[in-house]
């Protein structure tokens, strides 16, 4: 059982051995300092110098590391794709949110705003995806063109379109991209990654990740996607609860209204953050709505290559090796 008498006296002996260390603040008003060896949906395992602490995720309202702490003390140094935040993030958006390989997160959650004002701010950053055989939604995570939506959108297609809504001289203009890689994808977690590789496609608005972990239930959020083909459709509602159990995976709840084609789209709290992704509804009601937990998603990205996807074989992202002579010719004679 983890302790706080114990967890007290190693942020003490932490700090000192290592100033720019990982940070887990704990909902005690206490911390760990060391160095993050693995993040799991339910816990995270740090290295504190003499020994290893396994901490529940239940238990910590936040996570530093120690590029975003040696921002945060110096702006200035480190590259400057991490010590400030692109021009191409959505206005307002990325206030406080730093890159963290391929996505940016909030180091705090930004004020409150109407969902009026942030919907003209993040608009450009959610996407149609579109295969011969389905529809779904999508968001940017950076400006280079990296964007999340839902593996059954993409499943078993390779023609993959993305429309963008690029908005220029006060006008929006609809422009399709249909040189789309898929990066990464997992079945399980119903999650792809895929990345935009048209020569002429410029840097693009993008929206950065929240919290889900910190809401509240019957807190507002709201979702943008491209319902029955309807894109740039916005539906608010509330948090119903953050752990729905189906299928042996937990998923946000949610009032705000889900149908085909949201597949894959954002859901953000009112700072204008991901705090899910949309993928599915129960149709035999109305208000019951679930959205991946954007905690699951940060896991995805951080993880890729675990989950990388091979042309050489399509409907798995692993590549099982051929067994050894010896295997195999007692497989034949048996």
């Amino acid at each position: 059982m983890f302790k706080l008498r114990f967890v007290g006296w190693v942020m003490l002996f932490c700090s000192a051995a290592a100033a720019w260390g990982d940070t887990l603040f704990l909902k005690e008003q206490a911390a760990i300092t060391g160095r993050i060896l693995s993040e799991k949906r339910d816990s995270v395992a740090v290295d504190v110098g003499y020994t290893v602490l396994v901490v529940p995720r239940d238990r910590i309202t936040k996570v530093l590391r120690s590029e975003e702490e040696a921002l945060l003390a110096n702006p200035n140094q480190g590259s400057n794709e991490a010590a400030s935040p692109s021009a191409t993030v959505s206005e307002g958006a990325a206030a406080g949110a730093l890159r963290s390989g391929l996505y940016h997160a909030g180091t705090r959650r930004l004020p409150e705003r109407t969902v009026r004002d942030l919907v003209n701010q993040l608009g450009e950053a959610v996407v149609q995806v579109r295969t011969p055989g389905s529809l779904g939604s999508g968001f940017f995570i950076n400006e280079e063109g990296f964007l999340i939506t839902n593996f059954h959108v993409i499943e078993g297609e390779s023609q993959i379109s993305i429309e963008v809504y690029h908005q220029r001289n006060g006008q929006l203009e609809r422009q399709s991209y249909k040189q789309v890689r898929i990066v990464a994808m997992n079945k399980f977690n119903d999650l792809a990654l895929l990345k935009i590789d048209d020569q002429d496609a410029p840097r693009f608005k993008f929206v950065p990740f929240g919290s889900a972990d910190g809401l509240a239930v019957g807190e507002r959020v709201f979702a943008i996607g491209s319902p029955l083909g309807l894109e740039r459709t916005v539906t608010e509602g509330i948090l119903s609860t953050r752990t729905r159990q189906i299928a042996g995976s937990l998923y946000l709840q949610t009032t705000t209204q889900i149908n085909p084609g949201n597949s894959g789209g954002p859901l953000f709290n009112l700072s204008g953050e991901v705090v899910g992704v949309t993928n599915m509804k129960i149709t035999a009601g109305e208000g019951l709505g679930f959205a991946i937990p954007v905690e699951s998603v940060r896991y995805f990205l951080d993880h890729r290559d675990a989950f990388a996807y091979s042309n050489e074989n399509p409907s798995n992202p692993y590549r099982y090796l051929e067994p050894p002579s010896r295997t195999r010719h007692s497989a034949r004679e048996q």
